[in-house]
């Protein structure tokens, strides 16, 4: 009997399968990297004669959007086509036949993370280009190391909690219900889709218990030219790092292989 391939290449086999799936997606692609940009146009180009209050100083408002939406873009990437693609493989009962192939969870979980993290990247990528080259916005030199700590954090978070959440969801029917309750929301109140200066305090305080808004700040913070030393938002990711373990405990102790029986 062969022995298995070893750990990091079963990683890499899964990873390279996810991302085939998704690149061969239409409606994935569509949705994780041109909508994002839709909102970013949209958003910076309506607003952009706007002026938004930042830590230390001013922004333009058409700068201010592209942090805001590059959050969006990697929670998409991350969240909603985790759980989307992982309720559709168990309804579909390929979980279950790959679960019983002898090769570890763990190897599965990580390849598809991995996944979900390249496109993050990527997605970050892209909408930062856009945002330099049509509205000016940079990140500064000092803050890169930052922004990219914050991507893979916001990635990991995001992730994490979207492999916690597919076990809240009965079938793939209700997987898109279920991420737009959860998300759209926290999006109007952390700061994504309306300048945290325009929203009540009180809301603001709210949205803090969540990990959106500390994404958000994390993201503006190695955005803002104002921000001192590196850039790194040290409360925000660590309020992220706390809701990751908690998603990652949630997922490992109520993660299901077989759809739910009807």
């Amino acid at each position: 009997m062969s022995a298995l391939p070893n750990p990091v290449g079963l990683v890499a086999h899964q990873f390279r399968y996810d991302t085939l799936v998704f690149l061969r997606n239409r409606q994935s692609r569509f949705f994780t990297l041109l909508l994002p940009v839709g909102f970013l146009l949209i958003f910076a180009t309506v607003f952009r004669n706007g002026i938004v209050a930042v830590a230390g100083g001013t922004l333009s408002t058409s700068v201010y959007y592209v942090p805001s939406i590059i959050a969006l873009g990697i929670i998409t990437a991350s969240l909603n086509n985790l759980v989307t693609s992982v309720t559709a493989l168990r309804d579909a009962n390929v979980l279950k036949r790959r679960r019983a192939a002898p090769i570890p969870a763990a190897a599965l979980i990580a390849g598809r993370a991995a996944t979900a993290a390249t496109v993050a990247v990527a997605m970050t990528a892209l909408l930062a280009t856009l945002g330099w080259l049509v509205y000016g916005a940079h990140v500064p030199t000092g803050h890169l190391a930052a922004l990219l700590a914050t991507v893979v954090v916001g990635a990991a978070t995001f992730g994490s909690l979207g492999f916690a959440l597919t076990t809240f969801i009965r079938d793939a029917d209700a997987a898109t219900p279920v991420i737009a309750a959860s998300t759209l929301p926290l999006y109007f109140i952390s700061g994504v889709f309306l300048p945290a200066a325009q929203l009540p305090s009180w809301l603001l305080t709210v949205a803090s218990v969540f990990p959106v808004r500390h994404f958000q700040v994390a993201l503006l913070t190695a955005y803002n030219p104002y921000s001192a030393g590196a850039g790194f938002a040290g409360s925000d990711l660590l309020v992220m790092g706390v809701w990751a373990a908690a998603g990652l405990l949630v997922a490992a102790r109520r993660f299901r292989w077989i759809p739910r029986a009807r």
